[in-house]
């Protein structure tokens, strides 16, 4: 699947919560796109999507790999590597790659703590400003991460248009708002902010525990 987009990888100062969020014109991102261990990275597979970057990568990562080797290793053996773009985030590396053949307005930008990266946008100023919403950004992770999808969206955002959304947080204290995903929604990105911000009231009457088992996330490590 083509999943033409723009997305973050970033991890938070405690480099023990990895995040992604994504933005795109084709249906359910969150399908395809992100994945994220707590305590060991997180990925984002996107242009012609290839998900084994994003299962064997984490793997990789898991074993005791780098973000950059384990991917990197990934795309050597990739046929179709000059149509992928993906970027990873571990303990201690930051990683993107986009292929020669992925389409329009493209690239990635890689800082510290956090990668990001598009094609078909309607322009390469997207992805400046999504780095410098991440790098301006204080606070509650997950909220960082919302705000530079909503800054790369006012900075124009996939040129063919708006259809979905997700935010995936791995963390050791996952919250309610840690895995949100906005599907077939003319405005996906305002949407996920509804979300989230809904899901941050009803975690604080909920709490984070219920029948004493703290609230889990989808995790990738099982």
């Amino acid at each position: 699947m083509h999943l033409s987009t723009f997305s973050i990888v970033a991890r938070s100062s405690r480099e023990d919560e990895f995040g992604v969020a994504s933005a795109t014109a084709a249906p359910c991102v969150g399908a395809m796109l992100p994945f994220a261990v707590e305590r060991v990275g997180a990925i984002a597979t996107q242009a012609w999507v290839n998900i084994n970057l994003g299962y064997h990568g984490i793997r990789l990562m898991q074993s005791g790999l780098s973000a950059g080797a384990a991917l990197e290793a990934l795309l050597s053996e990739d046929k179709g590597r000059d149509r992928r773009q993906v970027i990873g985030i571990g303990r201690d590396s930051v990683f993107g790659y986009t292929g020669s053949e992925c389409a329009g307005a493209k690239g990635h930008l890689l800082g510290k703590n956090f990668a990001v990266a598009g094609n078909i946008l309607v322009g390469e100023n997207t992805l400046e400003a999504m780095a410098s919403a991440f790098k301006a950004s204080k606070g509650e992770f997950g909220e960082r991460l919302v705000r530079v999808l909503e800054a790369g969206q006012r900075a124009g955002g996939d040129s063919r248009g708006r259809l979905s959304a997700v935010l995936l947080v791995a963390s050791p204290t996952p919250k309610l708002w840690h895995d949100l995903r906005v599907d077939m929604h003319p405005s996906p990105v305002e949407e996920l902010r509804r979300l989230f911000d809904a899901a941050k009231i009803m975690q604080e009457e909920l709490g984070d525990e219920e029948d004493g088992e703290v609230l889990r996330v989808r995790r990738m490590d099982d």
